[in-house]
């Protein structure tokens, strides 16, 4: 009785509807989190086992809430739980059985980006491949895009693009895949494209997965790939009971392989599914929603609908400045006074942009004003330089065979093993067709002079002992006790004389062990391995302290990409104009696809106000030390129902131009 009265007609339908496809298109604020909840609490009450349900979201933080919920919603009534996961987190338990079929060990390594580089470097160099041509995060992105999009390296020949270096990326494509299935490791993408090969190329993998369980939800449908999607058809096709809830109006994600085509294709896939709208939203006013309404409906390819909303509240604004730093000034000082003034806190506003440099404007005003604020999505903790030595560190104490991780840290800090003795190690391992950890038995072997030979037994011994005392028994004392016998400290003092960066570059070793003390916590039993699977990938989502103190009630900047899934009182969205937002690139290419995304991100901005929406533009905007005027953007036009005006058409003549 109780779930009735919360739900209304639309969710409650959603909750009820237990058997075959469902398609359920969960408008902005509409309560998605409570109606998937309260499906799965039904699935449970009404007899299927909660082990054999598999709730699929595309962030560890989506996963944590359902799992919450789920868990105060059916107390301790059950003894096994339901299977809530990201997509890469549950591909990663499948690889971890069975990845040995496609020839890796399952004892892997999941490469980070500076990793990625590393390896990206060495194959430039091999192909002679000169840095100034393709730089390896160059061809990093190169093959992240044809892996979203689900081409292996086989077949990246026959995905070239327009670009005069892509015939040689799709070479060092091929290469790049085999030396990382050398050294035993694979990068973020392959997980899922793996998972989809064991499905396919090993039927009796896919039967044993998919019948593990009766009921498969999918969270946030609208972002899933090629590959994403052909894993969770797959799995569903022997019971057919999938539930997939999503938004094709906030499917921003085209640019790393997100395919809308595959909601708003749903019924074609399951001719027999059910669709259910949640319409009614309870996060904004009926005035935000009425031009986020009027601007959504101008895109042809969606589900129709439309966000309802019992709220009131004060009509949104659009406001034009001189230029770019009276926008910022402007904008900065009314925040300024609202806090003052009204008794507001700085958590309660947010300052939306599209790309990420339109921020600098603004910290410097906030910075003036003193008032405190957060740019999101900043640099992540595992990609700083001391965590990632010391990352690299673990991994070779778990495959001592990863020779990116190994060559990082083999002369960090110094021990005496120079470049020259570096190269000289490298070179015997490649022409032995060996990892260069194989090297290391004999130095004296390879000619490395005795001085060196000694530094070198010595840190394999480390490896060896200490590192395998880690391994063995993980626990934050074995943790800290290994990070002491580095001696890293000494790393950082001979990095950064001033004493304040070496005690914040300190603190992030630290931080380390913080990190691997939460995750022993949700994992009692966990081990070293499991701890660096987990932060691969981003399981462990872990701030310092100075991070937590500056995220705590200040004023947020952020793109509007970062900015989904969250809420704010008041949302300023700012650079407002043709070439901003839209982007310059989908308005240059007349890609009405693209233009289709940019209004969704442009919509994502609007539906994260509950109270208060005002958009604004700069009227000229510095290019290259000259003022240049500046167009509207055409979203401003079609959300305040000024489409009609001559204007807009010759905005989008104007911007198509180039002017």
């Amino acid at each position: 009785m109780e779930r009735k009265i919360q739900l209304n007609a639309q969710q409650q339908q959603v909750v009820d509807t237990l058997s075959g496809p469902l398609l359920v298109l969960a408008g902005a604020g509409t309560g998605k989190t409570r109606v998937v909840t309260f499906r799965v609490a039904n699935l449970i009450e009404k007899g299927t086992k909660p082990e054999r349900i598999l709730a699929v979201t595309f962030t560890n933080k989506a996963a944590r809430e359902m799992k919450e919920r789920i868990g105060r919603k059916l107390g301790n009534r059950y003894e096994t739980k339901p299977v809530i996961s990201t997509f890469h987190s549950y591909c990663v338990r499948i690889l971890r059985r069975r990845i040995n079929l496609l020839g890796i060990p399952n004892l892997f390594t999941i490469y980070s980006t500076g990793d990625q580089e590393a390896a990206a470097r060495q194959v430039l160099r091999d192909i002679k491949v000169s840095s100034g041509t393709i730089g390896p995060s160059d061809l990093i992105r190169r093959i992240g895009r044809w892996k979203s999009a689900g081409v292996r390296a086989e077949k990246a020949l026959d995905h070239l693009e327009e670009n005069p270096h892509d015939y040689v990326m799709a070479v060092a494509y091929r290469r790049y895949q085999a030396l990382l299935k050398t050294l035993g490791a694979i990068d973020f993408d392959d997980i899922l494209l793996l998972t989809e090969d064991l499905f396919e190329n090993f039927p009796d993998v896919l039967k044993a997965e998919s019948k593990l369980f009766d009921h498969i939800l999918v969270d946030e449908y609208q972002d899933t790939n090629q590959s994403q999607y052909q894993i969770i058809k797959a799995l569903a096709l022997p019971h057919r009971n999938l539930c997939v809830v999503g938004d094709d109006d906030q499917s921003i994600y085209g640019w790393r392989g997100a395919e809308v085509t595959h909601i708003l294709n749903f019924r074609k896939d399951w001719p027999d599914a059910k669709v259910v709208r949640l319409e009614i939203n309870y996060r904004s006013t009926k005035q935000i929603l009425e031009w986020a309404n009027r601007l959504i409906a101008f895109n042809r390819e969606r589900h129709p609908k439309k966000l309802r909303s019992s709220r009131e509240g004060a009509p949104p604004l659009f406001q034009q400045f001189k230029d770019t730093e009276d926008e910022a000034r402007r904008i900065v000082r009314h925040i300024d006074r609202r806090i003052k003034d009204d008794h507001r806190r700085p958590e309660e506003f947010a300052v939306l942009f599209r790309t990420n440099e339109q921020a600098r404007n603004f910290e410097m005003e906030f910075r003036k004003a003193n008032v405190p604020y957060t740019i999101l999505g900043s640099q992540s903790f595992f990609d700083r330089k001391e965590v990632k030595d010391i990352m690299a560190y673990l991994k070779i104490v778990i495959r001592p065979q990863d020779d990116i991780s190994l060559l990082r840290v083999i002369n960090t800090p110094a021990r005496g093993i120079g470049a020259t003795t570096i190269r000289r190690l490298t070179a015997s391992a490649v022409a032995s067709k060996k990892p260069v950890w194989e090297t290391l038995k004999d130095p004296s072997a390879e000619g490395i002079d005795p001085r060196a030979a000694k530094a070198i037994d010595s840190f394999r011994a480390f490896i060896q002992t200490t590192g395998q005392k880690l391994r063995k028994s993980f626990t934050v004392d074995s943790l800290t006790a290994f990070i002491e016998k580095i001696d890293y400290r000494r790393e950082i003092d001979h990095l950064y004389p001033d004493k304040e960066e070496q005690k914040s570059r300190w603190a992030s070793v630290g931080d380390v062990v913080d990190a691997a003390a939460a995750f022993l916590k949700e994992n009692p039993k966990g081990t070293l391995y499991e701890f660096l699977l987990d932060t691969s990938l981003g399981e462990t989502e872990f701030e310092s302290e100075k991070e937590k103190q500056n995220g705590r009630n200040s004023v947020m900047l952020l793109t509007y990409h970062a900015a989904k899934g969250l809420e704010f009182p008041e949302v300023y969205m700012v650079g407002m104009e043709e070439g901003i937002l839209p982007h310059k690139r989908s308005v240059a290419n007349l890609d009405e696809a693209s233009i289709a995304e940019e209004r969704r991100l442009c919509y994502v901005g609007m539906t994260r106000a509950q109270k208060r929406l005002i958009l604004s533009m700069a009227m000229s905007r510095t290019k290259w030390g000259k003022p240049r005027k500046s167009l509207p953007s055409r979203f401003v036009f079609e959300a305040t129902g000024l489409s009609d005006n001559p204007h807009y058409q010759e905005v989008i003549a104007k911007a198509s131009e180039g002017q």
